[in-house]
């Protein structure tokens, strides 16, 4: 660590580190004074309407707990960023959303997660409708091997609609929303294996909106992407805002700071610091938040 760093560190937290100290021993050190304090949610929050809350929501897989007591509402058509280092417990948070990492036979939940009002765990709760409801996209493009119509279509077929006219009308409309339709238009019905990566992962995101979902969920969607496919993903998501809530899964900072109204940190499974995207970037609350974002580590 260079002088000028230390003299940073130093500032950043009350007790002065000894000139031994590593910098995760003081990141630990910061860690653990803001937990005090954690979570710090802006005031801003409080008067956006919510569509997800997360009620002192935790998460085991086997006799591992890796979401501690997560309380925090998602605003209603607004895009939500989630950061926080590798291992934070990010994507483990949004599969817990729609449900997915119950096909895991480890996994345990406590507190709640409602939509809408209502509970995601009751037992009268159709977890086919539920992941209807919630449309979900992942890290790596994954196109099923059949038409790009096809593809797009499926949520429609899945649910029985057999009329063409139907078909046609949600295929470019949900194309268009991705910002994908002027590129594909003329090869509907070819294979969607031989798009681009980016091209994929827009036809994931056109798949996912023609099921008509409340809420997008997007787990890292640009992380296997280049600058020009990422560019074009962020691009779409003004077109996303107020027509559906965006909740997304990012490491990137400088992405999360362009694409969200809101942004949350994770760090050891805990949230720590939820609030406007300018508020997280210009004025963070806690310390742990200004040395993530800032690049002190991650």
């Amino acid at each position: 660590m260079n002088t000028n760093e230390r003299c940073v560190l130093q500032k950043m937290s009350p007790a002065e580190p000894s000139p031994g100290n590593s910098w995760e021993a003081i990141q630990r050190e910061l860690f653990e004074q803001d937990l005090q304090d954690a979570p710090v949610i802006h005031p801003a929050l409080a008067k956006e309407p919510v569509i997800i809350e997360l009620d002192h929501f935790g998460l085991w897989y086997g006799k591992k707990k890796v979401l501690h007591e997560i309380t925090l509402g998602i605003p209603r058509g607004k895009i939500t960023a989630i950061i926080g280092p590798s291992g934070c417990g990010k994507s483990s948070l949004i599969r817990s959303i729609n449900r997915m990492n119950d096909l895991l036979d480890s996994v345990r939940y406590e507190g709640d997660v409602r939509l809408q009002g209502q509970s995601i765990f009751s037992p009268s709760q159709d977890v086919i409708e539920l992941r209807k409801r919630m449309g979900m996209v992942f890290q790596k493009p994954n196109p099923f091997p059949m038409s790009i119509f096809e593809n797009v279509v499926y949520p429609l077929r899945i649910d029985g609609v057999r009329n063409r006219a139907v078909l046609e009308e949600v295929c470019e409309r949900a194309l268009r929303a991705a910002a994908l339709w002027d590129e594909v238009k003329d090869r509907l019905h070819t294979s969607a294996l031989e798009l681009s990566g980016g091209q994929q992962q827009r036809l994931c995101i056109a798949r996912a909106i023609a099921g008509d979902p409340e809420v997008l969920l997007l787990d890292e969607p640009c992380s296997a992407l280049d600058p020009v496919a990422t560019a074009k993903i962020e691009d779409l998501f003004d077109s996303l805002v107020g027509r559906y809530t965006v909740v997304i899964v990012t490491h990137n900072m400088q992405q999360a700071s362009r694409v969200s109204d809101f942004t949350a940190l994770l760090y050891l499974g805990r949230l720590l610091e939820f609030g406007p995207t300018v508020e997280i970037f210009s004025r963070p609350k806690l310390r742990t938040t200004e040395a993530y974002i800032t690049g002190r580590f991650g």
